[in-house]
């Protein structure tokens, strides 16, 4: 065999057992980087899971919700459409006042107090409560998609994600029909998801305390579910512990507008005065000022003037549900059990204040 320069060697010249080390050095090497590479993978990927599990299960990713255009607005905050992971989402953007006018400690308080309650509305499951998907809390480095780009939330400026309903608030369908008025069965439908959606809250020791029609809204078979629970709470084993004027003026309660302590029963003067409005298309005490309405809702007992042609079976529950005595206000689950047993048979249709006066509860072509 050829030696030298040429590129060949002798065969019996060559150090297997070198050339096996070298072989197994460099195996072992390979192998050393290819187990740290896995190790680090396998961090990585805890690390992404304890950032995962940091999260509250209630809370969204930002980066799948993209927000549209605004649909209402309120005291604290708007409401738009959007999308969240593909679904149809109404997004509420909570806002606890502008940078710098709340301190920190105040900011903190307001962040654990509505953790503490998404955390228990995130829960909720009822067809006729608006399904809760999630929230986030406003960060420095929170930013949402939006159809103009991507625009940051200030760190006071909370996100609440729920179901997007297309038949719009109660309020808007009954000015609809303001008019011709609801049908009987209209009527007794709509009170029955009401009253059924608060018996449920009430179960679940959740006060909603701004019962109204505005806060109901319909979906496209017209069922309605409670929405807006921004100023819902845990129900205080202490009613000692709820007090102050929290609601909206012609459904607060007496205790409530006194700012005396009180408990669900709140909700259930306030649906009493939803049931008045359901039935006649009207609001309550239109034109009275709040000291007004406050006066003689607590001293003088007004409430709203039932309609002679109403059936004295839901009239009953009205003054039931709107007594002064908390204590004499029936739970909801009675009221469901009371509107259940309406009879819807033999009409019982609101007489329009324009017409003549006579009973048209039989008239078949009332309302939608």
């Amino acid at each position: 065999m050829k030696e030298g320069n040429d590129g060949y060697v002798r065969a019996d010249q060559i150090d297997l057992k070198s050339l096996d080390e070298q072989l197994q050095r460099h195996l072992n090497k390979a192998l050393t980087l290819e187990k740290k590479r896995k190790e680090e993978e396998e961090e990585e990927e805890r690390e992404r899971g304890r950032c995962s599990n940091n999260r509250a299960e209630w809370e969204i990713d930002p980066s799948k919700l993209l927000v549209k255009s605004v649909i209402a607005r309120g005291t604290f905050g708007t409401v738009h459409r959007g999308v969240y992971d593909g679904q149809d989402v109404a997004v509420k953007l909570l806002d606890w006042g502008e940078e710098g006018h709340r301190s920190e400690a105040e900011l903190t308080q307001l962040r654990s107090a509505f953790s503490q309650e998404v955390a228990v509305w995130h829960k909720l499951d009822h067809p006729n409560v608006t399904k809760f998907i999630g929230a986030t809390m406003g960060s420095s480095d929170l930013t949402i998609q939006t159809d103009n780009g991507h625009i940051g939330m200030p760190r006071n400026v909370c996100c609440v994600v729920v179901e997007y309903l297309p038949g719009g608030a109660l309020k808007n369908f009954l000015i609809k029909n303001r008019r011709r008025k609801l049908t009987f069965k209209v009527v007794i439908q709509l009170s029955l998801d009401l009253a059924r959606g608060l018996s449920y809250l009430h179960t679940m020791k959740i006060v909603h305390r701004d019962v109204k029609t505005e806060n109901m809204l319909l979906d496209k078979q017209r069922n309605l579910k409670i929405a807006d629970f921004g100023v819902a709470r845990v129900e205080a084993s202490n009613p000692h512990d709820m007090t102050g004027e929290t609601g909206t003026l012609g459904y607060m309660a007496p205790e409530v507008l006194n700012g005396h302590a009180y408990n669900r029963k709140c909700d259930v003067y306030s649906f009493g005065i939803c049931l008045w409005e359901i039935y006649c298309c009207e609001m309550p005490y239109p034109d009275l000022s709040f000291s007004e309405v406050t006066s003689a809702v607590v001293r003088q007992n007004l409430r709203p003037e039932i309609p002679r042609c109403c059936p004295s079976s839901l009239a009953h529950v009205m003054k039931r549900c709107w007594d002064a005595n908390p204590d004499k206000r029936p739970e909801m689950d009675e009221v469901v059990t009371m509107i259940e047993a309406i009879d819807t048979t033999k009409g019982g249709g609101m007489i329009p204040t324009d017409q003549q006066q006579g009973c048209l509860c039989f008239r078949g072509n009332r309302g939608p």
